[in-house]
């Protein structure tokens, strides 16, 4: 039962994070007109559906699906579209969730579920306060 509670609560926030990611603000816009908008939202619909698969793989136990799209998470926190700002405070972030999400690929190919889907709540935070943070970064001042 509490298992089932989690793993509704992760996939409620994962959409959640999803959503934000591709939705852009006005302000945001505005703020940023040096990359394109439409590349940025198909980057980030790639994130959130690698992250659903990752949580998938967590509810069902299969640690390949984890380990393959936690490993995808990673290698899109390498590509330009990922640096969406430019400032100290961004950069510890992104670095900060990267490793959390090596921390999720480490944890399935050793098939230790608890340690992986505490690596996936903890980069899902990451991933939430880091949106936030760029949001009250872009907003007008």
């Amino acid at each position: 039962m509490l298992l089932r509670f989690a793993v509704r609560s992760l996939l409620a926030l994962t959409v959640v994070v999803g959503v934000a990611a591709v939705v852009p603000t006005a302000a945001g816009q505005d703020a940023q007109p040096t990359f394109n908008q439409a590349k940025l939202s198909a980057f980030m619909q790639a994130k959130l559906e690698h992250a659903q698969k990752t949580l998938e793989g967590l509810a069902k136990e299969d640690f390949e699906l984890v380990a393959k799209h936690s490993q995808a998470i990673s290698i899109l926190c390498e590509d330009e579209l990922w640096a969406v700002l430019k400032t100290p405070e961004y950069h510890q972030r992104s670095k900060e969730f990267q490793r959390s999400v090596n921390d999720i690929t480490d944890a399935a190919r050793k098939k230790n579920l608890d340690a992986a889907t505490l690596a996936y709540v903890d980069s899902m935070m990451k991933c939430v306060t880091c949106h936030k943070y760029v949001r009250q970064t872009r907003a007008p001042r």
